[in-house]
């Protein structure tokens, strides 16, 4: 038996990409959240809407090129055309669209807040389980550390962090958690109790 908590990773921003302008000295141009729709004919190209955060000069990220109109769902295709911005952050946080044009993103440039109920030590003593699960939600990926999100919502040290690693008291997904391991959607986390609590303890006393 465990309890789950639920911690929501929520970008604050979509990344910048790493571009050279070619009006000014900026090497940086953030999404617009604007789409840019070409129809001719039957086909349509359609691009994300990118501009130079210095110059405010344009780039267009491909995101289809000469595709039917049809082979595009009508709700997708409503949402570009009103400029959604929940669907231009699905595309700017694609690592497949980036590959496919070729550009990078700065993913270092994304802030991101995280909302989770803080756990006191009181609370994990006269809880029933051996278990703390916490479900991971994290709609758009910029390849954060799952050490980074444990340590900010647990409070804890580094130091704390791989001592629990050390003693096998958190694992992800069913597998022992690797100091490197990347954040997925949907990711669960399960940490021993008694060892979070042991090791809580020593840094209050």
């Amino acid at each position: 038996m465990s309890t789950a908590y639920i911690w929501e990773i929520n970008a604050k921003n979509s990344p910048l990409l790493k571009k050279k302008c070619n009006h000014c000295d900026s090497n940086r141009f953030q999404c617009s959240d604007k789409f840019r729709l070409n129809a001719q004919k039957k086909n349509i190209d359609i691009w994300l809407i990118y501009r130079c955060i210095q110059c405010n000069n344009r780039y267009n990220l491909a995101l289809f090129s000469r595709i039917r109109t049809e082979s595009i769902s009508k709700d997708l295709f409503q949402k570009m055309s009103e400029n959604n911005s929940e669907a231009a952050w699905q595309y700017a946080f694609s690592h497949e669209i980036r590959r496919k044009n070729n550009v990078e993103a700065d993913l270092d440039s994304v802030e991101y807040n995280i909302v989770h109920e803080e756990i006191s030590v009181n609370e994990m003593l006269h809880l029933p389980s051996e278990t703390l699960t916490f479900k991971i939600n994290y709609p758009f990926d910029f390849h954060l550390r799952m050490s980074a999100v444990i340590r900010r919502c647990l409070n804890l040290s580094l130091r704390q962090l791989e001592q629990l690693i050390d003693n096998n008291a958190v694992s992800v997904n069913g597998r022992p958690l690797q100091k490197k391991h990347k954040i997925k959607n949907g990711d669960m986390i399960m940490i021993n109790r008694q060892s979070l609590i042991v090791i809580l303890s020593k840094e209050n006393h």
